[in-house]
């Protein structure tokens, strides 16, 4: 019987856009249900001050990652003594106490400097945690129940990558999943999620460490399949029962040194996936797998392409019929999902390092000064506010049962879930 985790996914992707994307209760992996970042919450406020979060919360060590959500319970990784202790943290949502951490020894090296030793979000079903993080020389994923009990905890080889770790696991049905593209060998790999044990493991060639997050493709009359976006690979769907490669088309720059950070999203039948690097070309790509003939191979189509002002680091987010391009350095690109073709462009100044959420059909997204900027949504530019949480962060804003969890480098701020009123 397929989860509950992975019907909410399908209901998601099937809907494309004819649908702003379902609520939903529970925020279980990066972007919420199939990394959307897509939440129909009219609890969420507009603009606000100090006083009108529920609680704020110190955490025990720093870092970037996402926290995640489910029922009465918020996590999120930190890292503490200088990476060498990594930390899963457990939060009640409606106190805000801390209730359980869960410490992993680990050693310091060198990463990015715009990096954390705690990057990576967390993944949740009914009755785990999921959490990755990497040393070099060992790649580790644990799952823990949310009473913070070691479930199984695997090394998966050496991990290799000069800007560090932050790849995020996520879960479809029982398979806890990873993409573990890197400086070294490389693979896409299926974890049981009960047991820890290998599923399957997908060989990759790789040269540069892959930071995106892979989401599931469901179209009319297609199997579900699982996307991972690659610099040499470019968009890749694997079978999640057998971890097949049912199609892979290279749609990024072979010839430049490039990377994947941003995650890919759906738009109805289109896959968008976007790779780049700092100072070169960046691209945002939108494909469309055709049916195959009877026995034939998949036949993929590019439907459109955008090379200018888009987001290396931060994800696309698709709302309705629209997409948003939110780009590192405050670009923020509304085209239509279906065409690619601009409907408004606007700079707001800053640095994103974080990726944009709607919720309630506006666009929350942080910059790395902490400052959430809220935009409207739809066919004109409108920035509705401006609010600061006082402190740095790298993190994408999770929103479960009405409530919005922001993370800065080292506090968690809880906002919203008692009205509809800003």
């Amino acid at each position: 019987m397929r989860s509950a985790f992975a019907r909410i996914c399908s209901a998601a992707v099937l809907l494309g856009l004819l649908s702003a994307g379902a609520a939903a209760e529970n925020w279980p992996r990066f972007r919420g249900p199939n990394g959307a970042g897509v939440s129909d919450a009219t609890t969420v406020p507009v603009r606000w001050s100090d006083g009108n979060y529920n609680r704020t919360a110190d955490l025990p060590g720093v870092g970037h990652g996402s926290p995640v959500a489910w029922n009465d319970r918020v996590f999120v990784q930190c890292e503490e003594n200088d990476g060498r202790r990594r930390l899963l943290v457990c939060l009640d949502a409606h106190s805000g106490e801390p209730l359980w951490t869960r410490g992993f020894d680990a050693d310091t090296h060198r990463k990015h400097a715009k990096n954390s030793f705690a990057s990576s979000t967390p993944a949740l079903d009914a009755e785990h945690v999921y959490l990755a993080w990497a040393v070099p020389g060992k790649l580790s994923l644990a799952a823990l129940t949310h009473a913070g009990e070691l479930v199984w905890q695997r090394d998966l080889g050496d991990f290799k990558g000069g800007h560090d770790f932050a790849a995020s696991p996520i879960v479809y049905e029982d398979l806890v999943v990873l993409g573990n593209d890197q400086d070294g060998s490389s693979s896409l790999l299926a974890l049981d999620r009960r047991t820890g044990e290998t599923r399957w493991s997908v060989p990759r060639r790789s040269r540069r460490t892959t930071y995106s997050t892979p989401c599931v493709y469901e179209a009319e009359g297609r199997a579900p399949e699982l996307i991972f976006t690659n610099w040499e690979h470019g968009i890749t769907a694997v079978d999640p029962e057998s971890g097949r490669v049912n199609w892979e088309i290279a749609v990024f720059d072979p010839d430049a040194k490039e990377r994947a950070i941003g995650s890919p999203v759906v738009a109805g039948d289109l896959i968008i996936g976007a790779c780049g690097f700092v100072n070169n070309p960046k691209h945002i790509v939108a494909v469309r797998p055709r049916p195959a003939d009877a026995g034939g191979p998949v036949e993929i189509e590019e439907v459109w392409r955008i090379e200018r002002a888009v987001p290396h680091i931060p994800t696309p987010l698709v709302y309705g019929t629209r997409a948003y391009l939110w780009s590192d350095a405050g670009i923020v690109t509304c085209v239509a999902a279906a065409t690619g073709e601009t409907v408004w462009q606007k700079r707001l100044g800053g640095n994103f390092f974080g990726s944009p959420v709607c919720v309630g059909g506006r666009l929350y997204c942080v910059n790395d000064a902490g400052e959430v900027v809220v935009l409207a949504t739809g066919d004109s530019f409108e920035e509705l506010t401006r609010n600061s949480l006082g402190e740095p962060s790298h993190a994408t804003p999770a929103v479960a049962d009405g409530v919005m969890y922001l993370r800065t480098e080292g506090r968690l701020f809880s906002l919203g879930g008692r009205s509809d009123e800003e």
